[in-house]
């Protein structure tokens, strides 16, 4: 849980500004918006491999720009 704490002569705007901070620096809100439903896991690994399809692709393509 994400927990800031506000000194006596911190603003509310810096405060929320720490907050929101380190709310994405843990990726909080990736976390409720992957478990806001329930995924097979089976769709998980099917997703994972697609994902890593697409890396691989990006990274060739990146290297034959580069030559």
């Amino acid at each position: 849980m994400a927990q800031v704490y506000v000194g006596s002569d911190e603003s509310i705007e810096k405060a929320i500004k720490k907050f929101k901070k380190l709310v994405d620096r843990e990726s909080i809100l990736l976390e409720v918006k992957k478990r806001r439903y329930y995924t097979q896991p089976a769709v998980e690994r099917h997703e994972k491999m697609k994902k890593l399809e697409r890396k691989k692709r990006k990274k060739i393509m990146k290297t034959k720009k580069m030559f």
